[in-house]
């Protein structure tokens, strides 16, 4: 057996070091340095997955004309959201992280799946429930009763390929990632070195198997997956599961994908029995009854492919204690300074000495650009106090020196705020070329700056 090497890894970002470092030339962190030892994982993984009577296939040098160009068929997970994500479903001998906060979901999200999954045989490895606790949450959730469907309570990696050997599954869950140890590395569950060695370990045996692996990951309090960076270089695909605890929707976001987009979006609502698809955002997001409250703007907005529309809130009030606020939940809080400057520059409205507090309704966090025009209305309807009338939405992206610039997909924006209900909507004067107006009852509005767009609002 060859000796173990000790190696320093930084617990922030997982740079590694063959000495200790006080502070990390990577992240810039002090004293985050911990040592660990390294066992050659290749052969540690090639035991293990052997272990469980699969043949290791040798490398061997091809050229491109012998690889086949025919993708794997993917497994139907029976989930629209959850496919979506995935890039059409779940691929075989695919390593997925799924990574998100306590008590957001991941469990019942990896449960209600595999429950539904009956014409595949599951393994459900759980090192942090007992199978009483899993049983109670089973029931709650409707399903056809399966005995594909198994459940192991193990921390050992060794006892949990020894248990694959045995049952021989289809699709393997482990909940969580950082509760499973394994024997050759002298350290505890959760550590560095065991969260890398068990995870290297997963990955040979999903690659050599074609057994898909589903990795359930927790998240640190500043928003980023626990465990060494090398955990997320490693898996095919790192899918977040984020929300606020305080409201009902949970979205699904991919971050890395090797079988498909980055972009996608799947939305959830929580319920007392499990997570219901949303189908139809659009019409959650939406208040029922804003007529005359001001301060409200709402925004045709694009995550992925999925159009829907979303509600703007904003509130600007005068500065109690001298020094103004500026705080934005769901929206970049940098961007939101740079719209209140253009405000202030280009259309001439003083903010200065007042607070601005943004947030998007639904708990949600957008990234488009075209939420632009619709957050600089919202901010100037709370300021002067005069509603938009009902029937209005926008898509736009602002620039520096006023000009409201194009955005992508603009018939699938203009087709949704149709279907929903909507009069008029304010969009890009560059988006018309090219665009097929007689297909669409709705009122386009052009605009070119942002001044047009405020006088189209509020007259």
């Amino acid at each position: 057996m060859a000796k173990d090497k000790i190696a320093y890894v930084c617990s922030n970002c997982g740079q590694e070091s063959a000495k200790w470092i006080g502070k990390c030339p990577s992240c810039g962190q002090w004293n985050t340095f911990k040592e660990i030892r390294v066992t050659d994982t290749r052969q540690q993984a090639a035991s293990a997955a052997a272990s469980v009577g699969h043949q290791l296939r040798k490398s061997k040098t091809l050229t491109l004309r012998d690889i086949s160009a025919k993708d794997d068929p993917r497994i139907d997970l029976h989930d629209n959201e959850l496919n979506r994500v995935l890039g059409g479903g779940l691929v075989p001998g695919s390593i997925v992280l799924l990574g998100g906060e306590p008590g957001i979901g991941k469990s019942t999200l990896s449960l209600q799946t595999m429950l539904h999954l009956t014409d595949r045989r599951v393994l459900y490895v759980s090192g942090e429930e007992s199978a009483h606790q899993l049983k109670m949450r089973a029931e709650r959730i409707p399903h056809e009763e399966s005995d594909n469907f198994l459940i192991l309570c193990e921390n050992s990696l060794e006892a949990i390929f020894e248990h694959i050997r045995d049952v021989q599954p289809e699709v393997v869950i482990i909940d969580s990632i950082q509760t499973i140890s394994t024997e050759d590395v002298e350290s505890s569950a959760g550590s560095i070195s065991q969260v890398r060695e068990c995870a290297s370990s997963l990955l040979r045996f999903a690659k050599t198997s074609g057994v898909p692996v589903i990795l359930i990951g927790h998240i640190t309090k500043e928003g980023t997956l626990a465990g060494p960076k090398i955990l997320e270089h490693i898996v095919d695909t790192v899918v977040q599961f984020e929300g606020d605890q305080h409201y009902m929707y949970r979205i699904l976001r991919s971050i890395k994908n090797r079988f498909g987009s980055t972009s996608e979006l799947g939305m959830y609502e929580m319920q007392q029995s499990g997570l219901r698809q949303e189908a139809n955002p659009s019409e959650l997001l939406l208040t029922e009854d804003h007529d005359g409250l001001s301060g409200v703007a709402i925004s045709s907005a694009i995550e992925g492919v999925r159009p829907f529309l979303v509600e703007t809130q904003a509130l600007v009030s005068s500065a109690a204690y001298g020094t103004p606020q500026r705080s934005a939940t769901g929206f970049d809080q940098r961007r939101l300074n740079m719209l209140l400057a253009v405000l202030e520059k280009r259309v001439g409205f003083k903010l200065m000495q007042k607070d601005v507090f943004l947030n998007i309704a639904g708990g949600l966090r957008v990234t488009d650009m075209a939420m632009d025009l619709s957050v600089i209305a919202a901010v100037l309807s709370s300021n002067v106090d005069t509603p938009i009338e009902e029937g209005w939405c926008m898509a736009g992206e602002v620039g520096l020196s006023g000009e409201v610039r194009p955005v992508a997909r603009i018939e699938q924006r203009i087709s949704e705020a149709e279907k929903l209900g909507f009069q008029h909507i304010i969009i890009p004067r560059y988006n018309l070329s090219g665009l097929n107006q007689k297909k669409f009852h709705i009122d386009l509005v052009p605009v070119r700056k942002v001044e047009e767009a405020l006088r189209a609002l509020f007259g």
